[in-house]
């Protein structure tokens, strides 16, 4: 994947490395150059100027036709006299949470010159080629397009400015919908989402309504440390999103907050905050509004510093009681994760983790599931320090789900998620269902929510901790990135992520004068199946198995295959002749008791299936420790779409897994868990997964 420098990192001042997206591979100047050389504009390959970049689940309303801005107007301009929140109007799309967050982006000069690279315009150098840079879990992509937009009579479908001539705002929202796969992608979402694609900041939530009471304050030292801003109004019904109050507030509406400022009013000081609609007009008409007579008192001096004016542009101040009782909730994204309430900025220290749950095997669900809760991945946090003049650590936990976006087209959305944190004993092992069953939590996410990441902060004793992130339900799937701030340095890792087995080898047979009375059983049956060259074959054994084991009653069998024979004699064939013998015949059968035994006593409903979520645990008794990895792609190739698995598959994943790790042993004379494959690569090989 080709790297280009991005000199304009923003708060670090320092240069980054920023992937480019491009199927091709070419970066944004490579694509420009070919451009030029050509004589050529560029279109883009792999976002079309058709319909389907605009909609996936219907057609396009209107009659539309796609257009560069030197077709609409003569003089096209990228950016005019600066970018600013004037900038930002919303067309025909459901995206005001995206223009909020555009809206706040211009209130930040570094951070934008990173979103909306100035190196591009549509005088020298123009090839109908522009890119953008947003942040994706945990990198920074450049997203290149063509200038070919949307137009109904020569007019802008979606945003657009103001002023006629400007085109950054409508190029920059065509970038975010070719990186979430098209226009209708961005219908609905929540400012926050936006503002960390903007920053790889992080984010919080209040409710305005149960706010801690240094709200304002927080509010303030947001606004001055660069943070980003945003609030809305809940809506109890589908029929009153976007519906207007008589205030001249918007339910189900996303706004920026762009100021929080005191006034001398009369003798007392007043709290106003400024909030802006991305739709550029439709503003709050109370106390404080544009044409209050509130502001009539108010010199001239003490206007200009707050920026008032009275033009219908979709921006007023209210006084701050008035807002907590209209607005809902406000969103703050953390340019670099500094504690908002305390009075010096504080850097954290970050662990960052990606995973993904798995029906069958790491989709566990909400501790409403207790059976399947446990096999969620885990991760261990050691606090070791408190933080500067305190006995608690702060924490701040933000789990995202990746690509939920650019899946809606698969018909697929953002999943309900959220986490817990529990107090972790000292081992390094996964912890299994008896833990969470025994032990509640210290602490978790609020509630369940179905956004693209559930962050919340907490103060906690030193310590280690369990972070569980889940989906609310089981067996949903779902690719996601967890962070984890603390304002000391913090150690973190993923449990469960150790690949090992603990294979004894098993007893001698006793001499035939010695065998029990079941040995000799087993003997004579032996040399029944066997014949004249006292060995059996793979197929001998096929058909001794599936004679023995259709006839129990306590398990499903559907019967073994070839191969699976096969793999039995590989495992138990000391001599390499290729065929079992009646001393490796009868290691076997013991094994075989065992391994029915386990899976017995894992089989909980007693169907004659063992949930595949148990199968982390019937390996762990058979001596054989999997990472999640494995485990996931086990899952997928064992367990039926009930998420159960069958004596016969059962037996057929462990006698493989027991065939490779003994195989791995032997080359692996050093003991460093590494062969030219590791270990993890060599067990997906040889499991063919």
């Amino acid at each position: 994947m080709p790297y280009v420098v991005n000199q304009s990192s923003g708060q670090s001042g320092q240069a980054t490395l920023v992937e480019s997206t491009q199927a091709d591979g070419k970066t944004f100047e490579q694509l420009r150059l070919e451009c030029l050389q050509k004589g050529k504009l560029f279109e883009d390959p792999d976002f079309p100027a058709v319909e389907e970049s605009l909609f996936f689940s219907q057609r396009v309303p209107v009659n539309f036709e796609w257009k560069r801005p030197v077709e609409i107007c003569k003089t096209p301009q990228f950016i005019a006299g600066g970018a600013t929140r004037t900038d930002i109007c919303q067309g025909q799309l459901g995206d005001c949470w995206l223009l909020a967050a555009i809206a706040s982006l211009t209130l930040h000069e570094d951070t934008l010159k990173r979103v909306v690279p100035h190196d591009q315009g549509f005088d020298r150098g123009y090839a109908g080629i522009f890119h953008f840079q947003f942040w994706q879990h945990n990198k920074w992509m450049d997203v290149v397009v063509d200038d070919r937009l949307p137009c109904v009579r020569n007019n802008l479908m979606f945003l657009h400015s103001a002023d006629q001539t400007e085109f950054w705002s409508a190029l920059l929202e065509k970038a975010y919908a070719k990186l979430n796969g098209s226009y209708e992608s961005l219908k609905g979402g929540s400012t926050m989402e936006a503002m960390e694609d903007f920053t790889g900041g992080v984010g919080e939530m209040y409710e305005t309504k149960s706010a801690p009471d240094n709200l304002f304050i927080v509010l303030k030292k947001a606004v001055e440390r660069g943070s980003m801003l945003g609030c809305s109004i809940d809506i109890t019904s589908s029929a009153e999103s976007e519906a207007q109050t008589t205030t001249g507030l918007v339910k189900g509406h996303a706004y920026s907050i762009t100021g929080v400022d005191e006034v001398n009013y009369r003798g007392a000081k007043v709290q106003l905050i400024r909030v802006r609609n991305p739709w550029g007009q439709v503003e709050w008409n109370g106390p404080w509004s544009d044409n209050a007579r509130e502001w009539s008192v108010i010199d001239s001096s003490e206007k200009n510093r707050l920026l008032h004016n009275s033009l219908d542009d979709g921006e007023f101040w209210m006084e701050f009681g008035d807002f907590k009782s209209n607005y809902d909730k406000i969103e703050i994204c953390n340019l670099t994760a500094d504690a908002l309430s305390d009075d010096i900025t504080k850097k954290w220290e970050v662990n960052l983790f990606e995973g993904n749950w798995i029906r069958g095997s790491t989709a566990g669900g909400c501790r409403n599931f207790i059976d399947t809760f446990w096999t969620n991945p885990q991760f261990k946090l050691r606090l070791k320090d408190p933080d500067d003049g305190d006995k608690m650590c702060s924490v701040i936990v933000a789990l995202l789900q990746k690509n939920r976006r650019r899946l809606r087209k698969e018909g697929l959305d953002m999943e309900t998620v959220g986490f817990a944190i529990y107090e972790a004993p000292d081992d390094q092992d996964h912890q299994g269902k008896d833990f969470f069953r025994y032990n509640g939590s210290k602490a978790r996410s609020r509630s369940y929510v179905n956004m693209r990441e559930v962050s919340e902060r907490f103060r906690l004793p030193p310590g280690n901790y369990l972070v569980v992130p889940t989906t609310f339900q089981p067996h949903k799937e779902a690719d996601f990135l967890i962070r984890i701030f603390s304002e000391k340095k913090a150690g973190a890792v993923e449990m469960g992520n150790t690949i090992q087995a603990d294979l004894p080898e098993p007893p001698k047979p006793n001499p035939p004068e010695e065998e029990t009375d079941e040995e000799k059983g087993l003997r004579r049956l032996f040399e029944q199946i066997a014949g004249s060259d006292k060995a059996i074959s793979a197929r001998e054994l096929q058909h001794v198995l599936d004679n023995v084991l259709s006839r129990r009653k306590e398990v499903k069998f559907d019967g073994l295959t070839l191969n699976t024979c096969h793999s039995i004699i590989n495992l138990m064939d000391v001599d390499g002749t290729g065929m079992l013998e009646f001393e490796e015949f009868k290691v076997f059968w013991d094994k075989l008791k065992k391994w029915i035994m386990l899976f017995l006593s894992y089989d909980t409903d007693r169907s004659g299936r063992m949930s595949s979520y148990e199968l982390r645990s019937a390996l762990n008794a058979a001596g054989m420790q999997l990472n999640n990895k494995i485990l996931q792609l086990l899952g997928l190739r064992f367990a039926d779409e009930n998420y159960e698995i069958d004596f016969d598959d059962y037996l057929t994943c462990i006698v493989r897994l027991e065939n490779m790790f003994r195989v791995f042993q032997a080359f692996d004379s050093k003991k460093t868990g590494e062969i030219s494959l590791n270990m993890q690569q060599f067990l997906m090989l040889s499991m063919n997964i």
